[in-house]
């Protein structure tokens, strides 16, 4: 009876070491928590500060240029050359498109033509007018044929002056298919290739200035209104990693009734690496406060967790914390767990932060 029993009762007793075994039971044991530096001397705490920071709000903005332009054709006609691309770098006055111009130079001769023809007409009504004058004081003739002779003689006189203007807007049609650049700057983008048929009003190329860069930003009203024109304001090109400073040229005088916001354009100085359409960010003034500051150095991070070292009546003590934004280059703003004047001492490990 008891060799019967024997068996399973070995078997509930191992199965018991082994699950003690796998709790660590047999192993020993650290108590759970984060371990404490050793002393540190307290020449090298810092005091937690509490400072009169300017504070910024970031408002999202963008980059624009002052000085762009679209061109475009100002006549129906067929495109035979585009001598740019998109980022290529052009000057004032350089010619960029060509248009096909042997329909109006066909135009023009014609005119000409007109002209020569008009003039032979106009020499003949000359003579004809100063012989009837002449016969007229003989007495010879009517004082009605020398009106007629007369208004002839005018009539071509404005047909002279007619057909010459029809060649001067043959000439000025002739050079608009030669398209110039109308400022120094850069190719943007290139909306046509050659053949196809440019319309008046048609996009066929942008292009702006690099030197006339600016931010441009959307601002509500209650940071707006304070701005003045020519304050210096502080801009960030995140995909740059940098900050410029920037000068506000242009408040727009009316607020968007959505958004109630404002419009505000502030210049910067060139920057090859600046091109239009980046994102940036606008750090406008927003008042000063009063914040508890702590060196980011000086902070620990466990995961979401933030915790630093407080060296208080000759001990050390951990401490979690919760912080706020970055006031300042290096500090952070505390939002709890620490009081002004508390001793704060460097951990023995940091994570970046």
């Amino acid at each position: 009876m008891i060799k019967k029993w024997l068996l399973p009762v070995a078997a509930i007793v191992v199965l018991f070491i082994v699950i003690a075994w796998m709790a660590g039971s047999f192993r020993s044991k650290t108590e759970p928590g984060l371990t404490v530096p050793e002393a540190i001397p307290a020449l090298d705490t810092i005091a937690v500060r509490r400072e009169i920071v300017q504070l910024n709000e970031p408002v999202p903005a963008g980059v624009g240029a002052r000085q762009a332009t679209t061109i475009s054709s100002r006549t129906l006609a067929r495109i035979t050359n585009i001598l740019v691309r998109a980022g290529d770098t052009v000057s004032k006055g350089q010619l960029l498109l060509e248009l096909e111009r042997s329909d109006l130079e066909s135009r023009l001769q014609q005119a000409t033509e007109q002209v020569r023809a008009v003039i032979a007409r106009l020499t003949e009504a000359r003579r004809n007018l100063a012989r009837a004058e002449q016969l007229h004081q003989q007495g010879l003739i009517a004082a009605a044929t020398l009106d007629e002779a007369r208004a002839n003689h005018d009539a071509l006189t404005a047909d002279l002056a007619s057909a010459q203007q029809t060649v001067k807007e043959a000439q000025i049609a002739i050079s608009f298919t030669e398209i110039l650049s109308p400022i120094d700057g850069r190719v943007v983008e290139r909306f046509a290739e050659p053949g196809d048929t440019a319309s008046p009003g048609d996009k066929l190329l942008t292009l702006y200035n690099p030197n006339s860069m600016r931010i441009e930003a959307a601002v509500r009203e209650g940071l707006a209104l304070p701005l003045t024109l020519g304050q210096e304001i502080v801009v960030e090109i995140p995909v740059l990693e940098r900050s410029l400073t920037a000068r506000i040229e242009e408040l727009v005088p009316a607020a968007d009734p959505g958004s109630r916001s404002f419009m505000v354009k502030a210049q910067v100085d060139y920057d090859g690496q600046l091109l239009p359409g980046m994102y940036a960010r606008m750090l406008v003034p927003a008042g000063a406060e009063s914040l508890l500051l702590i060196p980011v150095d000086r902070i620990v991070q466990y995961g979401q967790l933030d915790i630093v070292w407080v060296y208080k009546e000759g001990q050390v003590e951990r401490r979690f914390i919760r912080t706020g934004r970055e006031a300042r280059r290096g500090f952070l703003e505390v939002v709890s767990g620490l009081q002004e004047n508390e001793l704060i001492l460097p951990p023995r490990s940091q994570q970046a932060r």
